[in-house]
């Protein structure tokens, strides 16, 4: 994996700001008509500067360039359905070939990021005031397996540093790892190169056992990594599948807040918090409502989901008319706070992030928010 090569590197690569966003919002929880990863980019060209940004519009790369900027992350992807061709007569096709030009690397976070726990979702319903919350859709969870690997005493620290970049969190905690003292035995045979003893004699040394929590997806990862910095020439380690369930993953979130509120009320102070220019909401104005689903972007189409889950509004973006009289039909309250609004909250959360990883890892490499984005809608307010 890329994570443990940051310390000691003057700068990360690709590759390495991959693994750092990959552990923590993984890209195979993404849907499977997205398209998130790296996009654009030498994974092993080094990184100097970071930007983010909601999409990558033209008018956003430029800035990213003229920020002297080599990575830009976004939510949505630049390429997003198969392309046919690359050349300047589209603004997908002069986007990829100005930001190859100037070696400016793509990467999108998207359903992946919407998906995660701590993701998109997850920030939304933080900011708006939600508690218990949890997925609204679950769209799956993730097999648990038990790394366990034995390692000399001395070595116990290096291989543990190789090895937590891929570890599962619990909770709210991360890096999770136990060991324990004993004693390994081995008698090397004829045609061995042991790090610690000779052929023909019986060692005895002091080890370490390390125990490690990972998703079954990150296993094979994680053994080259074991494999990569583990002194002995045939490293003994044990893999245990496990019944323990994983922190459910899916799509919007479902919580409730603090107090029922007034359903007017609550969307004026929503358009305040999330600094919409206005909002739209379906049902009575003095209707009392307190369980809360939410889907960043456009979440439409979890309606039936959150009335299944007897929510008293579903709080979305790109609500159509039908949408809406379904929703009055079912008699569930919607508001509509805009696709942009719901989602460019995590320009700055990744940023944080980013600054934050890479930190921990020993780097001051730079990272921007984009500023020239806006919400591509304008209103008029008609006075009576």
């Amino acid at each position: 994996m890329h994570s443990f090569h940051l310390y000691g590197m003057i700068n990360p690569k690709l590759s390495d700001i991959a693994g750092i966003i990959n552990k923590k919002y993984p890209f195979s929880l993404a849907e499977e008509w997205d398209n998130v990863g790296l996009q654009l980019g030498d994974p092993t060209t080094e990184v100097t500067r970071i930007m983010v940004a909601l999409d990558p519009l033209p008018q956003v790369i430029t800035s990213a360039i003229n920020s002297n900027c080599n990575l830009l992350v976004t939510h949505h992807p630049l390429i997003f359905s198969p392309l046919r061709q690359i050349t300047t007569s589209t603004i997908t096709g002069s986007s990829i070939l100005k930001a190859a030009q100037r070696n400016l690397g793509l990467l999108a976070m998207h359903t992946n990021y919407d998906i995660a726990q701590d993701g998109l979702n997850d920030l939304l319903a933080r900011r708006i005031g939600l508690n218990e919350t949890r997925p609204l859709k679950i769209t799956g969870r993730d097999e648990l397996t038990k790394l366990v690997v034995f390692v000399p005493q001395e070595q116990l620290d290096t291989v543990r540093t190789a090895l937590l970049p891929h570890t599962e969190s619990l909770g709210n905690y991360q890096d999770c790892s136990f060991s324990t003292a004993g004693e390994g035995t081995f008698l090397p045979l004829a045609g061995a190169r042991p790090a610690i003893g000779t052929p023909g004699k019986l060692e005895k040394v002091p080890e370490q056992r390390l125990e490690l929590l990972l998703r079954r997806t990150q296993l094979s990862k994680a053994i080259r990594a074991l494999l990569a910095v583990h002194p002995y020439e045939e490293p003994a380690f044990d893999c245990y599948p496990l019944l323990n369930e994983s922190t459910p993953n899916g799509l919007g979130r479902i919580g409730r807040l603090q107090q029922p509120a007034k359903l007017q009320d609550w969307a004026a102070g929503l358009a305040h918090q999330l600094e919409c220019e206005t909002v739209r909401f379906v049902g009575d104005p003095a209707r009392m409502i307190q369980k809360i689903a939410l889907c960043s972007g456009s979440g439409a189409s979890l309606l039936r989901d959150a009335v299944r889950a007897g929510a008293d509004l579903l709080l979305t973006g790109d609500i159509k008319y039908h949408e809406a009289r379904e929703a009055e039909a079912q008699g569930i309250a919607l508001i509509d706070a805009g696709h942009f609004n719901t989602e460019i909250i995590m320009v700055t959360a990744i940023r944080d992030f980013l600054n934050s990883a890479l930190q921990q890892a020993g780097h001051t490499v730079e990272v921007l928010t984009a500023e020239c984005e806006q919400d591509p809608f304008r209103t008029i307010t008609r006075h009576s």
